[in-house]
């Protein structure tokens, strides 16, 4: 009997061991190799084009079947025994209602924008896949390519870039000072920030190259999502900022400090104002370190505005660099609703989303101008950021996703209504 499973089991390792050198081959002539050398075989271009015509199908298919006010009721009461009029209808009536009614311009920044058009993604519109045969149909083939191809090349590009993260900067971390260690620095981060960025099948668009940021300056950009790091970190080198963390995170702080004087802050230490000040200042001051990459908002906000910047990085004196990011929700939600979903799930959303496309702007240095303040100068710069990346610009704390609104904002609120009921009594009394 075992000599008749023997060749079996030989011929299922043979198969096993050409599907990984096959693998490994493709990973390393379509992938790794192009991103030592930052150049690009176009092949995401032309995936991005093909997904456009591929929702421009969809959206006919749509168009076709309208989705009525019915036939969402329909939808929500499915199951059930006869189609009668049901009290908890009127549940659905008040819930748009509410929702017309309370749209402010706060809240909606902390979920994910709504789009115009389908993206064939469920967590997009839960119901439009049930809507014709046809449209199920290319659903589940985007399921089956998403799940069966995407996700499994993503997660082995991103283990690959991380790993070889972790190995090489440890490695760059044994050389002394120097420019040789600098220089292999720079090209180890930039090479596995490239992979990292292949990982997510991001497309990413660089404008106005000759504004980024230089050494011994502070770039400030908004922010989106966790990955606006790698997004910017694949075609820059940047000091990071941060907390300390422990477990894998703590692996990779542990090994980018070696290589590169990296910024992390113990638990205790973040709360100090001073301490962190001075850290900064001491950073910035040395015009041979790389420029530090902070985003000011402190939170993800969902890149359909940029909400107030924390006054810190621009106390400091030195240049700031401004940077904008716009992603392109159609392909896949950028957006971290931290509140809604941890960071596992959260990165298997972007891992199994068509492709990430987004845009960057690097803006023109600025100073802090004669007689300004570090609160003024943040808001000019955050204006500046909105303008450039077609973003609303927002006074309102970031920081609301997950607190009340501070006193302070109430006092003002009343102040202003204060003012206006006084002026209202005054254009009442007699003259």
């Amino acid at each position: 009997m075992e000599s008749y499973l023997f060749p079996f089991d030989s011929l299922i390792c043979m198969l096993l061991g050409i599907s990984f050198t096959v693998w490994f081959t493709l990973l390393l002539v379509f992938i790794i190799v192009p991103a030592i050398f930052g150049v690009s075989f176009g092949i995401r271009r032309l995936y991005m084009k093909s997904l456009i015509k591929l929702f421009e199908v969809s959206e006919l298919m749509l168009k076709m079947h309208p989705v009525s006010l019915e036939q969402e009721i329909h939808e929500m009461r499915r199951g059930g025994a006869e189609p009668e009029f049901d009290m908890s209808d009127i549940f659905y009536f008040c819930r748009r209602g509410v929702e017309s009614i309370v749209d402010d311009e706060v809240t909606k920044r902390f979920t994910a924008e709504e789009l115009e058009s389908w993206n064939l993604l469920t967590r997009s519109n839960y119901n439009f896949h049930h809507i014709s045969t046809r449209l199920t149909a290319l659903w589940g083939v985007g399921v089956l390519i998403r799940y069966g191809f995407l996700l499994p090349l993503r997660v082995t590009l991103a283990f690959t870039g991380v790993g070889l993260l972790v190995v090489l900067t440890s490695v760059v971390g044994l050389f002394p000072n120097g420019r040789m260690k600098n220089y292999l620095s720079d090209k180890v981060h930039l090479m596995c920030y490239r992979i990292c960025v292949r990982s997510l099948t991001a497309i990413i668009t660089y404008h106005d190259s000759e504004n980024k940021p230089k050494n011994g300056g502070i770039c400030v950009a908004n922010h989106t999502s966790p990955i606006d790091v790698i997004i910017l970190a694949s075609d820059g080198c940047y000091a990071m900022v941060g907390q300390v963390h422990g477990g894998l995170m703590g692996v990779i702080q542990r090994a980018m400090v070696k290589a590169c004087p990296h910024i992390w802050f113990e638990r205790s230490e973040v709360k100090d104002r001073h301490l962190v000040a001075k850290r900064l200042s001491d950073h910035v001051a040395d015009t041979s370190k790389l420029p530090i990459l902070i985003f000011p908002e402190g939170t993800c906000i969902n890149n359909t505005s940029v909400m107030m910047f924390k006054k810190g990085s621009f106390e400091i004196g030195s240049t700031v660099y401004p940077v904008a990011i716009k992603y392109d929700p159609r392909f896949g939600e950028a957006f971290w609703n931290s509140s809604k979903f941890g960071m596992v799930n959260y990165l298997l959303h972007m891992m199994s989303s068509w492709a990430i496309v987004c845009s960057v702007w690097y803006l023109p240095p600025m100073s802090r101008m004669e007689g300004e303040d570090a609160v003024q100068f943040a808001n000019r710069v955050k204006a500046a950021i909105a303008r450039k990346g077609g973003l609303a610009d927002l006074l309102w704390d970031g920081g609301l996703k997950r607190g009340k609104v501070k006193e302070v904002f109430k006092e003002e609120q009343q102040k202003l209504y204060s003012k206006v009921l006084v002026g209202s009594s005054e254009d009442r009394s007699p003259s």
